[in-house]
């Protein structure tokens, strides 16, 4: 008999099975986490599992028409504090729920991410969360075609059929362009993210709005369209800053770029927020740490990850629920990194 902790694919279920003195059927309820077994059955079963050493073949298993317990996660990157926080929401679900995590980054290359897509549906994973996808419009149709669960996070996905979870992106922008405006700046410059995302388009969209209520006309030249990395926002921020008649404050359309901005402008030997006042969107971790403090547009980032994996885990139980689209409110969140303009 093997020891505790000398686990080995060698064993089988039916050697459990018949080690623990019920059916192969008994051992599979158990190995699922069906609660209609009896509490002294099951701790039998997984007492002998552990005796034998016996691990699961989650491969097989899913050759065999059944569960791997495994959720794939596929997302751009790991370089910053918005992925590691929809990952916490997304892992402290599956932890409950007795799922396992596959994660996978794309670095934002449409065809390494269908790729990835393409094989964790041949039976690697159970359901997919595609946070931030480049080119969902690529390989969407396809997991339709084959009834494969997936929802996407903080994209607006193709189709209202797609299930999605995101935030009020641009009520969020918009807000925080209200709020430098009622401080007094006129001169207010934007640095975008990605514009082949929703999300950035919508930010650029509320900004304009705000601009507009206000009766401040909108200027191109004020609007720099970016990438969502810091590098790019501290360039971003370095022209703006150059010009001529340069503004009086910058709004970037996240948190990390909002870093970067800070960067420039400390190079440039201004002060925050004397000279410059600085406006971020996400609120991740670093901007409450950062000095000043960020003043920044508050994503419930982990309650976003969290509802996507539960709106998952149903679609898995009902695969024919109605499809959902969940909108997340954002919050201004007022720091110390802005003030009213010198004028």
């Amino acid at each position: 008999m093997k020891t505790a902790g000398n686990f080995s694919n060698s064993i089988t279920i039916f050697e459990v099975a018949s080690q623990a003195g019920v059916s192969n059927g008994t051992v599979s309820r158990v190995l699922n986490n069906d609660p209609h077994v009896k509490l002294e059955t099951r701790e039998r079963v997984i007492q002998t599992i552990q005796d034998l050493g016996y691990v699961v073949n989650r491969q097989a298993r899913s050759l065999a028409g059944g569960r791997t317990q495994i959720i794939g996660i596929l997302v751009p990157d790991l370089g910053t504090g918005y992925i590691g926080e929809i990952i916490q929401g997304i892992d402290s679900e599956l932890q409950l729920a007795g799922y396992d995590l596959m994660l996978y980054t794309t670095h934002r290359t449409p065809v390494l991410e269908a790729n990835y897509v393409a094989n964790l549906t041949q039976g690697m994973v159970d359901g997919l969360i595609l946070v931030l996808p480049k080119n969902p419009e690529d390989y969407i149709d396809l997991l339709k075609a084959h009834h494969f669960p997936f929802v996407l996070v903080d994209h607006q996905g193709s189709g209202q059929d797609c299930p999605a979870v995101g935030a009020t992106n641009w009520q969020g922008a918009y807000h925080a362009t209200e709020y430098l405006v009622n401080l007094g700046h006129t001169r207010i410059g934007f640095i975008t993210g990605s514009m082949d995302m929703g999300a950035a388009v919508d930010r650029l969209e509320g900004y304009k709005a705000a601009l507009w209520a206000s009766h401040i006309a909108f200027r191109a030249n004020l609007v720099r369209e970016s990438t969502f990395h810091q590098l790019d926002g501290y360039n971003s921020a370095m022209e703006l800053l150059n010009q001529e008649d340069p503004p009086t404050a910058i709004f970037a359309s996240n948190d990390v770029m909002a870093l970067g901005v800070m960067d420039a402008v400390r190079e440039r030997g201004q002060r925050i927020p004397e000279d410059i006042s600085v406006v971020g969107f996400d609120d991740i971790p670093q901007a409450s740490i950062v000095h000043p403090a960020l003043t920044t547009v508050r994503q419930p980032l982990k309650n976003m990850g969290s509802i996507a994996t539960q709106m998952l885990l149903d679609l898995l139980k009902n695969p024919d629920a109605s499809k959902k689209r969940i909108e997340l409110p954002t919050g201004l969140v007022v720091r110390d990194s802005c003030k009213p303009p010198h004028s």
